[in-house]
């Protein structure tokens, strides 16, 4: 074949491409579906769950016996990053929500206090009798009654501190092949790093604005990469192929989860159940955490409340055990006698 009918091939071979692409986008919408083209991906709805949701449905069966109402505030972003290009925040603005779905999944009453602005201007319209009666017989318009609105016993606040970058990591790349110039040539790396996320809640009496409980947890999170590549020449030709794959556990899962497994441990010691849900089937508990939680009541005295935070502060620290030696905190030597 001469070289005037190779490029006639190739030119041929690209026009061919660009038309079976093409046949997946049309410039007319479908006339039935009112769509250029179909959309891609077909996986299903389905549940938002962390290792810690079986755990907290299953203290569903202890908290419908002590009817508390909570209300959630606002958990906000204090960590401060964004994205290089400021297309936004690297971490979830809806730590609130979050909160909100593990007490509903822990069937913990909840009272609303993080979004009031609907019922507001209910009450408002309903001052200025501009919405209707509900029932039958009686005024033509919505009465206030005094009282109608319950109260919470307590309130969770508190924000995500942390997010670090890159606290380690790890690489290797080797490249090699043949020393002819021709010769068959390939190259292969891996990656891997840790972050991690942090989160300060706190639980307050909404009586008496006393700090019932506070706890501070982080969850690091992994990512790797890992490529292969092969360059060589084929006769007059040559080629160059790789793949590669990555691979970042979800920081905001991470933040779900983080949450998670807070509210589990501030509904297990407010609810004074045996943790019994936690050991059975929380997958990433350990014996530091499946201690029995702590009754505290305003009838307490003061020093035994202040003796029962100072052991299960020890207690939260179980999960941190695992950090290297090179970690303060870890050397008895410093930590002086407690």
């Amino acid at each position: 074949m001469t070289r005037r009918g190779n490029l006639l091939l190739k030119a041929s071979i690209l026009v061919l491409a660009g038309v079976s692409l093409s046949g997946c986008i049309s410039p007319q919408a479908d006339s039935i579906t009112g769509r250029y083209t179909a959309p891609i991906g077909g996986s299903p709805v389905i549940s938002n769950e962390t290792p810690y949701s079986a755990a907290l449905r299953c203290m569903a069966g202890y908290t419908g016996h002590r009817p508390l109402r909570i209300a959630v505030g606002q958990i906000a972003d204090y960590t401060g990053k964004s994205e290089s290009d400021n297309s936004g925040r690297k971490i979830t603005q809806g730590a609130a929500l979050m909160a909100m779905s593990a007490l509903s999944k822990a069937g913990v009453n909840l009272v609303e206090r993080f979004d009031t602005s609907v019922a507001e201007m209910e009450l408002k319209y309903a001052n200025n009798k501009l919405i209707g009666a509900d029932q039958n017989g009686g005024p033509d318009y919505r009465q206030i009654i005094a009282g109608s609105i319950p109260g919470s016993d307590y309130y969770l606040v508190g924000g995500i501190t942390e997010l670090n970058f890159n606290i380690r990591s790890d690489g290797a790349n080797a490249d090699g092949g043949e020393t002819a110039t021709n010769g068959l040539k390939g190259q292969t790396g891996g990656n891997m790093y840790v972050m991690n996320v942090g989160l300060d809640l706190r639980l307050v009496d909404t009586k008496t604005l006393q700090v019932v409980d506070v706890i501070s947890y982080q969850k690091q999170i992994i990512g790797r990469q890992v490529s292969v590549g092969v360059f060589d020449f084929l006769g007059a030709n040559f080629f160059d192929a790789s793949v590669g794959e990555s691979a970042l556990e979800p920081i905001q899962l991470a933040v779900r989860s983080v949450i998670e497994r807070a509210v589990l441990e501030m509904t297990t010691r407010l609810y004074h159940t045996s943790g019994s849900c936690a050991a059975s089937t929380d997958p990433l508990a350990d014996a530091g955490d499946r201690d029995a939680p702590v009754h505290r009541d305003n009838n307490t005295p003061t020093i035994a409340r202040n003796e029962d935070h100072h052991n299960d502060d020890n207690a939260r620290q179980a999960p941190y055990r695992f950090y290297g030696s090179s970690d303060p905190v870890a050397d008895t030597g410093l930590r002086g006698s407690e």
